[in-house]
């Protein structure tokens, strides 16, 4: 959560709430970082951060995108920004895909 906070903290966006999400609680066995964050003017953020070896392909951004409904289920609330932090591979069918759906990817993360 430090690298998280050092790395937004970078980017001018300060948190005044961060809280980390399990995916066993979502019905996922992946193995990824899910965090649900308040900024100082009030706007939700659902953050997931994904370090893997792998490249991250469009079948990967369909399951990211069915694990962020669950989210919103579980937490009851539609959250205004949606960041994927990566530190793999991106493929750019994967990454256009997600920017069409409106969510921010950053690759490089850590």
């Amino acid at each position: 959560m430090k690298d998280l906070t050092t790395f937004y903290t970078n980017k001018n966006i300060l948190y005044k709430d961060i809280n980390e999400i399990i995916p066993k609680q979502l019905g996922s066995r992946k193995k990824i970082k899910i965090y649900t964050a308040t900024d100082i003017k009030s706007a939700y953020y659902a953050i997931f951060i994904v370090d893997s070896k792998s490249r991250f392909i469009r079948k990967n951004a369909n399951d990211l995108l069915e694990l962020f409904e669950k989210l919103k289920e579980f937490k009851e609330h539609n959250f205004k920004h949606k960041e994927l932090l990566i530190s793999s591979p991106l493929c750019s069918k994967a990454k256009k895909y997600l920017q069409d759906n409106d969510w921010r990817v950053r690759v490089d993360f850590m």
